[in-house]
């Protein structure tokens, strides 16, 4: 067998450990973003279970409202179900205060929300997208799922980060090649307090910025001062034409510009330049 063939084997493997786990659970209610993995996740529950799986997605202030229409459209898609949850994590002071744990207490929201709304509607199981790749990092909204016995089907499959791609493209989902995002307040330097007002200016800068075509990208709120990070692919075109991305954050609210290349996490990134916007 050659190595390409061994790699299929494998993954086809997983596959089918994910729907043999699927298939042991009576109901499931999947804590669903949008984001490829979590896609993943309800198309494979709604494939193996039909209507007793359900996608339940988080709304509050720190989810674009461009991201929840692109969430309901990708389940309209795979044909599950859709439950829209308000949650309260911006009435919790230690999400606010944004000191490095605030992706507990807004995980923690979640489920707190999540699990008596499955109880209460008839759904045996509450379940989210980890992957086998997210034990590499520090996360604390993992922490907070484990910590309240939340299932991780993917994980106990084995899927990692290019299973999910390969999984979503095989399946027709437009996510497959969606860039990882992250909420709005992920745009806040630790210590800088959540407020609705700082959430809806960002949104309002990014939303500009992905009209203007640029895919990757994030608003970074530092007060006055809007960093732009851009991805790799598309920086070069933001420094041809740094004026509409001067307007564009004008617009929302800030006053200064800095550019810069947006690098995933794990990887440094550029300093950039400040300019007057």
């Amino acid at each position: 067998m050659s190595a390409i063939d061994d790699s299929t084997a494998a993954y086809e493997a997983r596959v089918e450990a994910l729907r043999f786990a699927l298939g042991r659970i009576e109901s499931l209610a999947v804590a669903y973003s949008g984001g490829v993995d979590s896609s993943v996740l309800l198309h494979a529950a709604h494939g193996r279970l039909g209507d007793r799986a359900v996608g339940v997605i988080a709304d509050s202030a720190s989810l674009p409202r461009r991201e929840l229409e692109q969430a309901r459209e990708v389940a309209a898609r795979i044909g599950a179900h859709l439950v829209v949850l308000a949650t309260a994590e911006m009435d919790d002071p230690r999400y606010r205060a944004n000191a490095g744990d605030r992706c507990y207490f807004c995980k923690s929201a979640l489920f707190d929300a999540l699990e008596p709304w499955a109880r209460a509607n008839g759904f045996e199981h509450v379940a989210f997208g980890e992957i086998a790749d997210d034990a590499l990092d520090v996360r604390p909204g993992g922490r907070a799922a484990h910590e309240r016995g939340v299932r991780a089907p993917l994980v106990e499959a084995g899927f990692t980060k290019d299973d999910v791609r390969r999984y979503a493209r095989e399946h027709g989902l437009p996510v497959a090649d969606k860039p990882a995002s992250a909420c709005l307040a992920s745009r806040l330097p630790v210590g800088t307090a959540v407020t609705p007002e700082r959430l809806a200016r960002i949104e309002a800068a990014e939303d500009a910025l992905r009209d203007l075509g640029y895919r990757v990208l994030r608003v970074r709120d530092h007060g006055e001062l809007a960093r732009v990070e851009i991805g790799t692919a598309e920086i070069e075109a933001a420094r041809a034409s740094p004026g509409r991305i001067e307007a564009a954050v004008r617009a929302a609210g800030f006053a200064l510009l800095e550019l810069a290349v947006y690098v995933p996490p794990a990887e440094r990134g550029n300093s950039g330049n400040v300019v007057r916007a």
